[in-house]
């Protein structure tokens, strides 16, 4: 996942499983638990660097199972969509 500025093209922060936060802690990188996980980082990532608020682009996927688990990690760390 990524937090960028579709005008500048600029990437504020990113987090995936294999983000050295989050590599070794993960049994799985392909399920719920993980993208928990990566909602998780990238809340905090963005919350460090002052971006409260942001617009979710799930790019046309469904909205439930590993999305629904990043998005849910993701608002309940403090980030706002």
């Amino acid at each position: 996942m990524q937090a960028i500025v579709d005008t500048e093209g600029k990437t504020l922060a990113s987090a995936s499983t294999l983000s050295p936060e989050l590599r070794g802690k993960l049994k799985y990188l392909g399920n719920a638990n993980a993208a928990k996980e990566v909602g998780e980082l990238i809340a905090q990532k963005c919350l460090e660097k002052g971006i409260q608020q942001v617009v979710f682009d799930r790019n046309g996927y469904l909205y439930h199972g590993r999305i629904k688990a990043l998005a849910e990690a993701a608002r309940a760390k403090g980030l706002i969509f």
